[in-house]
């Protein structure tokens, strides 16, 4: 059960990092500033799914 619990936050980071990218596209032309943060945040999440991913597997191999 708690493997589910995080795999599912592992893809919410993903879809985190989509809707800033999105973000991004549509500030770039308006505020450039604001579309480097968001780019920021997308590496964020994209760097904290294969932590997580990581961290998951670890503790699968760990509790067989």
């Amino acid at each position: 059960m708690l493997n589910k619990v995080y795999r599912f936050f592992e893809y919410a980071y993903l879809i985190i990092a989509a809707f800033f990218t999105y973000e991004a596209i549509n500030n770039w032309e308006s505020q450039p500033y604001r579309a480097y943060l968001f780019l920021f945040f997308v590496v964020l999440a994209i760097f904290m799914f294969f932590f997580k991913r990581n961290f998951r597997k670890k503790m699968e191999e760990r509790n067989k």
